[in-house]
């Protein structure tokens, strides 16, 4: 019972909205998707 209070008192925010993170997420791996299909062209 103690460790759900504490593990409730300890949930960590973010910095930044979610949405924000995936839109991150998905131009580093279309990037590296570009990259490795410009050096498969080769």
């Amino acid at each position: 019972m103690k460790f759900t209070v504490l593990a409730a008192e300890s949930v960590r925010h973010l910095s930044a909205p979610p949405a924000f993170f995936g839109l991150l997420a998905f131009g580093v791996l279309s990037l590296l998707l570009y990259f490795v299909l410009r050096l498969d062209r080769d």
